[in-house]
């Protein structure tokens, strides 16, 4: 019979587990603060506060970024998108 003892307090998590999760949450706060910045940038207020409180994983997020903000033309913000926009036409 195994006796499981660990010292410190509550679980012990692998460290391929805590990679993973370090991962989920950078994904999620990367697409949550993309698409919370078109819908605050749009004036779109009920997006907004969806994304603010809804959470999952950023699904959410990435459909309204492919399917519901209104400028679809500019994707970064960088040096290309800006070179792009002061260019005369």
């Amino acid at each position: 019979m195994m006796n499981h003892v660990h010292s410190g307090y509550g679980p012990h998590l692998s460290p391929l587990l805590l990679l993973a999760l370090a991962v989920l949450v950078i994904w999620t706060i990367a697409w949550k603060g993309f698409a919370l910045w078109y819908a605050a940038r749009n004036n779109q207020k009920i997006w907004f506060f969806f994304l603010l409180i809804v959470n999952l994983f950023g699904i959410l997020e990435i459909i309204y970024l492919a399917f519901f903000r209104k400028n679809k033309n500019v994707m970064a913000v960088g040096s290309s998108s800006l070179a792009q926009a002061s260019k005369p036409e």
